[in-house]
């Protein structure tokens, strides 16, 4: 450890040689059309907006030409370009969840939030963000580090804030589209925002899209819908009001079976073949949200914003698991209220003190029947239900007491209904050397509250457990951040710890019953190194790089051992080049590098192979009002896995550890109207 801290300090030198002149001054071509990435401003990160450059934390900021670039289809594979963030998904078949684990924290260390609320499910305490359509999106600011301090249980890893579209005062924009892929894919959209009379304006979205996947049983239906509302009177009231729906269904194949499975019936129905564990499974979400946000800054010295929503998640489940045809049939529903706030006062020149609060009213319900070997519901379930609540009080204070110093302290005080309550401290320092140089050091706790599944969940199989306690940990970064040449040249070093004690997880208890339980941490050390270069001669090159160290601690016989974490990759390498031309066309190619992976089972250690994958996006524009587009996915690999998981052959009464798929290469091509 100490060996990477001391290259770290290195790398540091070099950069500030950089600084100091030997960097040339001019380049290729006029400069003056770059926007400096140090004066970018964010707002998730102090809840108030600043540069870029006067934040504590390490940011990645994505806009809406950056979206549009990457050839995305998903905020996942979006995301996964950027320094320190892992995308994961179970096999990435069409409605596989999607989830964002930042600097090896598992995916319910991030908050994932849409225009400030928090969407990770109550009850998994993850956020499928391959929920949310990408053209519904203006831009979207994610923060590493301990984020507990405003945001409270799950923000240990980071924070991804989604902000959404809304209208430009001095034009209308309308956007329709339709695409066709393999795998039978398609998608159709529409988009068109306003300033319909005077100050108030809307921007609606609207998506249809299907596939059947590419494999058995991994198709996806989903149509989605969001509309938002505003009364824009400049400084003095900014009033919004946003909300979505979502109504999608998805297969469920589990694990690919091993090589020369053959298909097993039940009741004249296939149950498995050799391509997916699971022919009969699936789930339907309907997942709906509402977002009334006031704000405004009335006078020089003060500004305020305040913010109710109400969230409503079901989940349909029909799981098949039993090797004799036996499963489950569940409605599991999440309803959460809430409201929080804060005031930003200016009291002297430099100075800035954050005052809020939050409150959070959760219901939790699991209604269900157990299945027959036919799959016929036969005895119902006692009905699961939960009231959990929440409070929050943060304060924060920041003081620049030159060009040069920024100081940060602020603490939070969390109250849960069920586990008591948490004292949440952060620190943070910014030294700005020169004007296109920040050294962002910060240090604050961050912590977990137990989900309701955790703490409630009941069947004949999965026991929850009402004593757990909370994860608690703290996070520590440091952060170099360095433009060259009016921001053509951007480069960030990033040096990171963390740590986890009372880490929740299932395992089985003497009777041989899943239970949520709390067993010791883990923690890990890491570094990331991100360089932007562009644009030139129309091209504008990317590349970044993360080394990850996570260790988990586990109990064998009377004698606690680490071991490295499982399912996190040591390496992640992630690269883009875009060129633009003179006449309307825009290519990408992106590659990623996702080193191996270990998983412990049954007293032996496997290992998921490292992988390359490719992506290539070209667009046109023509007319000025069309774009053609084709996406070619997985280019370099086709044959990689995600997780691992047991599979019993029941005509072999053989059982063996099987794995997720991920998925094949795959084209798609759309035709875009703009107006």
């Amino acid at each position: 450890m100490k060996k990477r801290f001391l290259c770290f300090l290195a790398t540091v030198l070099v950069f500030l040689v950089l600084q100091t002149g030997m960097v040339p001054t001019a380049f290729g071509e006029n400069n003056s059309q770059a926007v400096p990435q140090m004066e970018e401003v964010v707002v998730t990160a102090t809840k108030i907006p600043e540069k870029r450059k006067d934040i504590p934390n390490a940011v990645v900021i994505v806009n809406e030409t950056d979206i549009r670039n990457s050839g995305a289809k998903s905020i996942g594979e979006l995301l996964a370009n950027e320094p320190g963030i892992d995308w994961r998904s179970y096999g990435n078949y069409g409605g596989a969840a999607q989830e964002i684990h930042i600097r090896g924290m598992r995916g319910n260390g991030t908050q994932v939030l849409v225009n400030g609320v928090n969407i990770n499910s109550p009850s998994l305490g993850l956020a499928d963000v391959g929920k949310i359509p990408l053209n519904s999106i203006e831009r979207i600011e994610v923060i590493k580090g301990s984020g507990s301090l405003l945001y409270g249980s799950g923000a240990m890893g980071g924070i991804v804030n989604i902000i959404t579209k809304r209208p430009d005062r001095d034009k209308m924009d309308l956007k329709v589209g339709a695409g066709y892929g393999s795998q039978d894919t398609y998608r159709l959209w529409a988009e068109q925002g306003m300033f319909a009379a005077g100050d108030i304006g809307y921007y609606l979205t609207a998506n249809r899209a299907e596939t059947n996947g590419f494999r058995a049983n991994s198709d996806l239906r989903q149509n989605d819908v969001s509309l938002k509302l505003v009364l824009d009177k400049g400084d003095n009231i900014d009033i919004s009001l946003y909300g979505d729906y979502l109504d999608r269904t998805c297969g469920s194949p589990g694990v690919k079976p091993p090589r020369g499975t053959a298909a097993y019936y039940l009741g004249g129905k296939k149950f498995y073949d050799h391509d997916a564990a699971s022919l009969l499974n699936y789930m339907e979400d309907k997942d709906g949200h509402l977002v009334l946000e006031v704000k405004g800054t009335p006078r020089q010295w003060v500004s305020y914003n305040a913010r109710g929503y109400y969230t409503h998640m079901e989940t349909h489940y029909y799981f098949r698991y039993n090797s004799n045809g036996e499963g489950s049939e569940n409605w599991l529903t999440n309803e959460v209220k809430g409201a929080d706030g804060h005031v930003d006062l200016y009291p002297f020149e430099g100075a800035t003190l954050l005052l809020g609060g939050e409150y959070k009213d959760f219901n939790w319900e699991n209604d269900g029947y157990n299945l027959n070997n036919t799959g016929k519901k036969t005895s119902k379930f006692d009905k699961q239900q939960a009231h959990l609540y929440t409070r929050g009080f943060f304060a924060e204070a920041q003081y620049r007491l030159s060009a040069y110093w920024k100081v940060f302290a602020g603490i939070r005080r969390e109250e849960h209904s069920t586990f008591g309550s948490e004292n949440l401290p952060f620190l943070g320092l910014i030294v700005n050397p020169w004007q296109n140089t920040a050294l962002k050091v910060n240090h604050g706790k961050h912590f977990l509250a137990p989900t309701p599944n955790a703490l409630f969940w009941s069947d004949p199989w999965m026991k929850g457990n009402p004593d757990l306690k909370p994860e608690t940990g703290w996070h520590t970064d440091v952060t170099l951040e360095q433009s060259w040449l009016n921001d053509k040249i951007f480069a960030s070093l990033s040096y990171f710890h963390w740590d986890v004690d009372d880490k929740i997880d299932w395992q089985f208890n003497s009777a041989w019953i899943y239970t949520a339980t709390n067993l010791f941490g883990y923690e890990a050390n890491g570094a990331e190194a991100e360089l932007k270069i562009g644009p030139y001669y129309n091209l504008t090159l990317g590349m970044n790089y993360t080394y990850l160290d996570a260790e988990e601690e586990i109990l064998e016989g009377d004698k606690v051992v680490e071991r490295r974490s499982i399912y996190t990759p040591e390496n992640l390498f992630k690269g883009d080049l875009i060129y633009k031309s003179d006449f309307g066309l825009t290519a990408t190619a992106t590659v990623r590098y996702v080193g191996d992976r270990v998983l412990y089972h049954s007293g032996k250690t496997y290992t998921l192979d490292a992988y390359w994958t490719a992506d290539l996006k070209m667009e046109q524009r023509i007319c000025n009002h069309y774009l053609i587009s084709l996406a070619i996915s997985n280019l370099a690999n086709t044959d990689y896995d995600t997780y691992m998981e047991n599979f019993t052959d029941q005509t072999t009464s053989t059982t063996s550890l099987c794995r997720y798929p991920g998925a094949g290469r795959s084209v798609f091509a759309g035709l875009t109207y703009e107006f």
